[in-house]
């Protein structure tokens, strides 16, 4: 009885946390700066309007998780090239459009600050574009006018592919030397000129994926804040995907905010090896999964959900998530970090992190970090709110 007496406080005050967590949680604007829904939905044909039983996204989920905007990234692989990667673009563009035709009063398309506050206050859930890859503008000036026009708010400069004109994280990894012995390492004088021409339209410049090299190119070159779309810290994951404490300095110098990417792999430095032990073990059934869905993270996931328990095991707990948060809200102040979370774009996740109605665990780690709500609300949404306006102007 003495113990329970003693833990009654204790308990009280842990309700009175998650009280307290989901009241902020569901006052703040929050977005996430990536989410690869639609370049799956031409795979899967999921209605992401109706609540789905597979992938991470969907609008009663969102609802349920807080998000009031979502950046959707507009993707195709580097297969796609001149005469078409910009026509795959424009048919993923085409399905969110579609979606948001569907949904009337409860999603709309959003091109600044001012129409994202006044959709959310309204209760409308908020879509962005983002556009993952330079390939996808083929080379042509009048391709990122067509983008910027149908609602383009970011251009990451590369995926794991180079162009012309800017050099990936990838190549800049793995293929250094032959990138320097063709001359060809950064931004191109073309490139400067395309991060030029994003500034004058208010399209922000994001450097996720693209080397060190394009990196401090883009950072000398533009004149307006950029941002990481959807990256980690390099210092507790030394993935080439993630950002040296350098460039987070560089990028909180510039104004920019860094938005932390939730997959396991960029996450947890220990994830590559168990991943690989784990595919191994099912290569069969992996093979087998490629032939349906045409799709090696499709497959993956499938993968995943046959096999839970077992590959739950090779996943990193929330906790490791929220050290990238709080690291780089440590190392260049709250103001640049944000929440960039990659879903439907990847495999596997944190423990606990499985879909958007889980991001609340966000809100409650950080309280008992003891950031304040002022900061919290900054993480959330507030970060993003102030760079997309410092690009557009309103």
């Amino acid at each position: 009885m003495k113990k329970l007496l003693l833990l009654l406080p204790l308990l009280l005050l842990l309700k009175a946390q998650a009280q307290d967590a989901k009241a902020i949680h569901f006052k703040a604007i929050l977005v996430d700066t990536h989410n690869d829904a639609l370049s799956n939905e031409l795979i899967t044909k999921l209605d992401l309007s109706k609540r789905q039983t597979i992938g991470n996204l969907d609008l009663p989920r969102a609802k349920e998780g807080g998000l009031d905007v979502q950046v959707f990234s507009i993707w195709c692989g580097a297969e796609y090239g001149k005469g078409t990667a910009f026509n795959f673009a424009n048919r993923e563009i085409d399905s969110l459009y579609a979606l948001i035709k569907r949904n009337p009063g409860k999603m709309v398309l959003a091109r600044n600050a001012a129409e994202v506050k006044k959709a959310v206050a309204k209760g409308e859930f908020v879509a962005m574009i983002g556009v993952e890859g330079g390939h996808m503008i083929e080379e042509r000036m009048d391709y990122i006018d067509a983008l910027a026009k149908r609602g383009m708010r970011y251009l990451t400069l590369t995926w794991n592919n180079s162009t012309s004109w800017s050099t990936s994280a990838a190549d800049e990894t793995h293929h250094r030397d032959s990138l320097v012995k063709a001359g060809h390492i950064g931004l191109s004088d073309y490139g400067k000129q395309i991060v030029r021409h994003l500034n004058d339209l208010g399209v922000m410049v994001d450097v996720s994926h693209v080397g060190e090299q394009t990196f401090y190119d883009v950072i000398a070159t533009s004149t307006k804040p950029v941002i990481a779309s959807h990256s980690c810290a390099y210092a507790l994951d030394p993935n080439q995907r993630n950002m040296k404490d350098d460039q987070l300095k560089a990028l909180a110098k510039n104004g920019g905010v860094v938005f932390v990417n939730f997959y396991s792999g960029f996450v947890d430095s220990t994830y590559a090896h168990k991943e690989s032990r784990f595919l191994r073990a099912h290569h069969a059934e992996l093979d087998s999964l490629k032939e349906v869905y045409h799709d090696a993270d499709l497959a993956k996931i499938r993968l995943n959900a046959m096999h839970k328990e077992e590959s739950d095991q090779v996943r990193p707990p929330l906790s490791q998530l929220i050290k990238h948060i709080d690291y780089i809200a440590k190392l260049i102040g709250v103001d640049h970090v944000g929440i960039g979370s990659d879903f439907d774009g990847a495999e596997s996740y944190p423990l606990g992190m499985d879909d958007v109605t889980d991001y609340p665990k966000i809100t409650e780690e950080l309280l008992k970090l003891n950031y304040s709500e002022a900061d919290i609300d900054k993480i959330l949404g507030g970060n993003f709110m102030r760079v997309l306006k410092a690009n557009t102007g309103k």
